[in-house]
């Protein structure tokens, strides 16, 4: 991910030594994401998702993110980060794993019946997870563009992705924060 630092003009800041609590992130992407000047002043594009980077509390990685009708992230973890994040404007849909998966040495999984979980999160709904939390997130309206806000820390020291066909989770790509930033 790219784009300008913004000041979210929110939270509270906390000894980055510490971090913030999964909790803490989740009251900061409530918060922000009721900031409606700065919902308004993120630019959206009719074809692919657009960001711009937060400052988050207590030295977490936040981000304000676009969602053009159709568009998802694709199946996902945040490696060792705890994160949030709230629905600002329209709907958004997270499919998770309700399993921790290894992290390392494996690129194909077959997941077991019943850990699959949906959520629909409409405009001021959010929810925080933990560590290695696989999901991914869908704006499916076909006509609505969706705005979320995004918290994460320790800032994102890598993301893995995954593709999946019926039960089969396979591993596609890990990537770092020089290929997003």
């Amino acid at each position: 991910m790219s784009g300008p630092v913004v000041s979210a003009r929110v939270g509270s800041a906390r000894a980055a030594a510490s971090g913030p609590t999964v909790a803490e992130l989740l009251g900061f992407v409530r918060r922000t994401a009721e900031d409606l000047d700065l919902i308004a002043s993120l630019p959206l594009d009719p074809e692919g998702r657009t960001w711009v980077r937060l400052e988050g509390p207590g030295g977490s990685e936040a981000w304000l993110i676009g969602w053009p009708p159709g568009s998802g992230t694709g199946w996902h973890d945040h490696a060792d980060s705890v994160g949030a994040f709230t629905t600002a404007a329209g709907t958004l849909k997270e499919h998770s794993l309700a399993v921790r998966l290894p992290t390392d040495g494996w690129k194909t999984l077959e997941l077991n019946d019943g850990v699959d979980r949906s959520r629909e999160l409409a405009a001021g709904q959010g929810r925080a997870f933990g560590q290695n939390h696989v999901h991914e997130v869908l704006n499916e309206s076909d006509s609505v563009h969706a705005v979320s806000v995004h918290a994460y820390y320790p800032p994102l020291p890598l993301i893995r992705r995954f593709s999946r066909t019926g039960a089969v989770l396979r591993l596609e790509q890990t990537e770092r924060p020089e290929d997003w930033q």
